[in-house]
């Protein structure tokens, strides 16, 4: 069966972050770190997950300080927490435009390499078979 489809507008790349969620009934940060993030949300590990429909406000610790609103979408017993972005400032946007397009770049290049030092061992291992024929 193949998996739904996606529904999301923007990719997640799975990255920690560290993030400090502010709750309006509650005057201490709670801190964390995504598990993946995209353009227009992200998810964050917990074992004591936050109600659906809870506001949240975020700072998001990616090369610099991002201030984003959100609000929790999914919660999953034992697990975490799905966050939507639902504001931010163009500028904020912008920067995790940049960090994201940068970690994807690292990964793709990361992926080319591991991929050609495969590529290369197996020709190696493949011409140590026909020598010893």
């Amino acid at each position: 069966m193949p998996p739904p489809p996606e529904r999301r507008d923007h990719a997640r790349i799975k990255v920690k972050i560290p993030v400090e969620l502010h709750f309006e009934d509650n005057d201490t940060p709670f801190r964390c770190a995504t598990a993946d993030i995209s353009l227009q949300g992200c998810y964050i590990e917990t074992m004591f997950p936050f109600p659906v429909d809870t506001p949240v406000e975020i700072k998001l610790d990616a090369n610099t300080t991002l201030l984003v609103l959100g609000k929790i979408v999914t919660s999953d017993p034992q697990v975490g927490n799905g966050i939507q972005f639902t504001k931010m400032l163009p500028e904020d946007i912008e920067e995790l435009r940049a960090f994201l397009d940068a970690i994807h770049k690292e990964a793709a290049e990361k992926e080319a390499a591991e991929r050609e030092t495969a590529e290369k061992e197996a020709a190696a291992k493949k011409a140590g078979e026909k020598k010893e024929r």
